[in-house]
């Protein structure tokens, strides 16, 4: 399976299943293979890993502005891949984390609460 594909543009410029709920995120990640935006683990709702999980996509880029490294799933390690399709993150003047219409006052201590249970 090739897990990366330089040409595809990404699916957007916000987590695809947060917009669709209604959630927050804390960063984004890029699908190396399809483009899809998802949020990453230290997020509520982790969509990064599920897509991989769901598609066997297993490369992710950063889509943070002024961030380019990957990481490989199989592996659990970062690594290098070819430039991806533009855009390469975000808009700048998008808050991380975010939306910030929907990120909530306590949106630290929600996390810090799922880690406590998660462990």
């Amino acid at each position: 399976m090739n897990h990366i594909n330089p040409e595809v543009p990404p699916s957007g410029d916000s987590c695809v299943e947060c917009d669709s709920i209604g959630s927050w995120w804390v960063h984004l990640r890029r699908c190396a293979a399809c483009g899809h935006i998802g949020c990453c683990n230290d997020s509520l709702n982790r969509h990064s890993t599920a897509h991989a999980e769901a598609t066997g996509h297993a490369i992710i880029q950063s889509f943070e502005p002024g961030e380019d490294w990957f990481w490989d799933f199989r592996t659990n390690k970062f690594g290098a891949g070819p430039e991806l399709a533009p855009p390469h993150s975000h808009p700048e003047d998008q808050p991380a984390p975010g939306p910030a219409d929907r990120l909530p006052e306590d949106w630290l201590l929600i996390l810090s609460s799922r880690s406590r249970t998660a462990n």
